[in-house]
């Protein structure tokens, strides 16, 4: 059996769309693809492995803490995406200029809110993907802080650990781990070649209702 290095996943990972990824996690009973988080200007897809950062509301005594995701940006390799689980909060931003600017400096591929960010006119000038909740001018400041960096978050009702793979596109963002990442892109592979034949049956003259129905496609996956 050939094994897959971690650059052949991600080019594998990248040849395909959130939909099939999300596919392919339903075959598996497994979570991964996640709703409501959405590119927050018409960006490119990204496709990388996790780096995360969990943010809480800030304590009245608390004071002096590392300011949102600078470390985990700091220990980031090239092609990371950061991940940002701010529980779908929206009142506040958890990404702004500074650290986008550090993070494309860095070779970080983009980020993934859990929530909200602000600055957005600078991801776009500086072409950095940006997927997340919504767009607000509030700061963090005094508002939410870093709980932990590196460590497995809760992302829109998905764990999510470091190093997990992440695809993110129009459709949204899902998640892999990496114990299934080699049967999620076989599964893919199918998926795709499945929904590909039964196009092929429908601009050939073949009824939707039949074709929909799946019955002579269904083997194709399993």
């Amino acid at each position: 059996m050939t094994t897959l290095t971690d650059t052949d996943i991600l080019g594998q990972l990248a040849s395909y769309d959130t939909c099939a990824i999300s596919d392919a996690l339903d075959f598996l009973d497994r979570p991964g693809a996640v709703h409501g988080v959405r590119p927050l200007w018409d960006c490119d897809k990204i496709v990388g492995r996790a780096r995360t950062v969990s943010v809480v509301p800030r304590a009245e005594s608390e004071t002096g803490t590392s300011h949102l995701a600078t470390e985990a940006i700091a220990t980031a390799e090239p092609g990371d995406i950061m991940v940002m689980a701010n529980h779908g909060r929206l009142d506040v931003s958890c990404w702004g200029d500074i650290v986008t600017h550090a993070a494309r400096r860095r070779g970080i591929s983009g980020v993934v809110i859990d929530g909200a960010c602000r600055d957005i006119g600078a991801s776009t000038a500086l072409g950095f993907p940006v997927y997340g909740r919504a767009v607000v001018p509030i700061s963090a400041r005094g508002r939410i802080v870093q709980q932990s960096y590196n460590e497995p978050v809760d992302f829109a009702g998905v764990r999510v650990a470091a190093g997990d793979y992440i695809l993110a596109d129009a459709c949204g963002v899902t998640f892999v781990p990496p114990d299934l990442i080699v049967e999620v892109l076989r599964l893919g592979a199918l998926i795709v070649e499945r929904e590909r034949q039964m196009i092929e049956a429908v601009q050939g003259g073949a009824s939707v209702v039949d074709v929909m129905h799946d019955s002579q496609f269904a083997a194709i996956v399993k």
